[in-house]
């Protein structure tokens, strides 16, 4: 089937679903997460397919984000369960003005109409946009990277068969079975067709879909994430926050890429961070971080002489950027210059310090003493999302289902003129 002819066939549909009420979209969800688990064998048997051509050109870390599991199969299951519980964000009401000659004037979320995401190599991405998609009355059409495509195509599948199951049309999700760059481009410039473009993935891909779409695109963002330890930091809590948000799944966006640290407290930092990332992870037999920094860094702790872009990078692996700070006001800027403002973190006691950084830090998430790994939509309650929202307009952090609603006026009279 072609681009265009999955397109129509998901225009089409529409409207069915943004009339479903919150209990048929409820029961559409909860047997998607049946038919998700109920085809397990097929979708792991796509998987491995896929597992294998792409280990001959991709490192472990980002064939981690490519493999499925029957635990990751039942987490994937399980988000589609959470979004099915959350409030039903389509008819909602934010605003009504009464006006003088008694018309009635409601500001209403709606949907969209059809979704269409762009992702790359992980394949819960299909199920988590699927759940929101249907959930906010929206339909959607997905476009994964080559890598996934046999466990998107088995996943969608599923997820077609679980709205099937409940009367509703199958083509409220479509996947385009184009994986070249031609493909992607015809999402771009679905005018008519796509109602939101929501990219997912490398800088290389936003930047594309930002540059060449003519249909409405929301720029997710790349994760160049900090965590800047403040002079009045507490060593452990600092060590212990950055080992989660560099190790706990590097490949992610919300992990941290580099750490700066303030020159007062790096001779006592520094040493621990090392301990805490090096010594101790191989002490454990797990892969040590490559730390990279600057010559202040290597006075007090060898590591890895690091260049400019270092600090412009993404590493998406066990690497990190290190960088000696003096004070709020350098690592502020240093922030304001490199960061890709998806998240950033200060660890400090200092209350005053920690509000000014919360101020001057333009990201869709600023952290104070807590690890940059919770900007995900399950851990901000919003169920499973459909992306990070590094923009200011419309939608910013992570995109749960109020963000793939937009709204329409409705004016309520009785026979008034003007």
């Amino acid at each position: 089937m072609t681009t265009m002819e999955v397109l129509q066939r998901t225009a089409a549909v529409k409207t069915i679903a943004a009339m479903q009420s919150t209990e048929a979209k409820s029961q559409a969800l909860l047997a998607m997460a049946d038919a998700l688990v109920a085809n397990t064998e097929s979708i792991l048997e796509a998987n491995a397919a896929d597992v294998e051509a792409a280990r001959q050109y991709i490192g472990e870390v980002m064939l981690d984000r490519l493999c499925l599991s029957a635990q990751r199969i039942e987490a994937m299951a399980d988000g589609i369960r959470q979004v099915a519980q959350l409030p039903d964000p389509v008819g909602r009401v934010t605003d009504t003005v009464v006006r003088p000659n008694g018309i009635t004037i409601e500001k209403m979320s709606v949907p969209f109409g059809v979704l269409a995401i762009i992702y790359e190599s992980r394949p819960n991405v299909t199920s988590d946009a699927a759940a929101l998609a249907i959930m906010s009355g929206n339909c959607c059409v997905l476009r994964c990277g080559k890598e996934a495509w046999q466990s998107a195509k088995a996943i969608v599948d599923a997820l077609r068969a679980g709205l099937a199951s409940v009367g509703l049309p199958q083509d409220m999700i479509g996947l385009v079975e184009d994986r070249t760059r031609q493909g992607a481009k015809e999402l771009m410039t679905a005018v008519g067709y796509v109602d939101l473009l929501i990219p997912r993935g490398g800088p290389g891909l936003i930047s594309a879909c930002v540059q060449e779409a003519t249909v409405p695109c929301i720029q997710t963002g790349t994760g160049i994430c900090h965590i800047y330890v403040h002079g009045e930091a507490d060593v452990e809590m600092a060590v212990k926050i950055i080992e989660n948000a560099k190790t706990s799944r590097p490949s992610v966006c919300n992990a941290a890429e580099c750490c700066l640290v303030d020159r007062s407290i790096a001779p006592a930092f520094l040493p621990a961070l090392k301990e805490r990332l090096v010594e101790g992870r191989i002490a454990k037999g797990l892969k040590p971080v490559e730390l990279r920094g600057d010559a202040d860094v290597l006075a007090i702790i060898p590591a890895t002489a690091s260049v400019a872009e270092d600090y412009d990078t993404e590493f998406l692996d066990y690497i990190m950027a290190v960088k000696v700070v003096d004070g709020p006001a350098e690592a502020i800027q240093h922030i304001g210059l490199h960061s890709t403002h998806h998240s950033d973190a200060i660890i400090t006691e200092n209350i005053g310090v920690a509000e000014q950084f919360v101020m001057a830090v333009d990201s869709a998430a600023v952290y104070v003493n807590a690890s940059t790994r919770f900007t995900d939509g399950g851990e901000f309650g919003l169920g499973c999302e459909m992306g990070i929202s590094t923009q200011k307009m419309h939608a910013r952090g992570p995109m749960g289902l109020m963000e793939l609603t937009t709204y329409k006026y409705v004016v309520r009279g009785r026979g008034q003129v003007r």
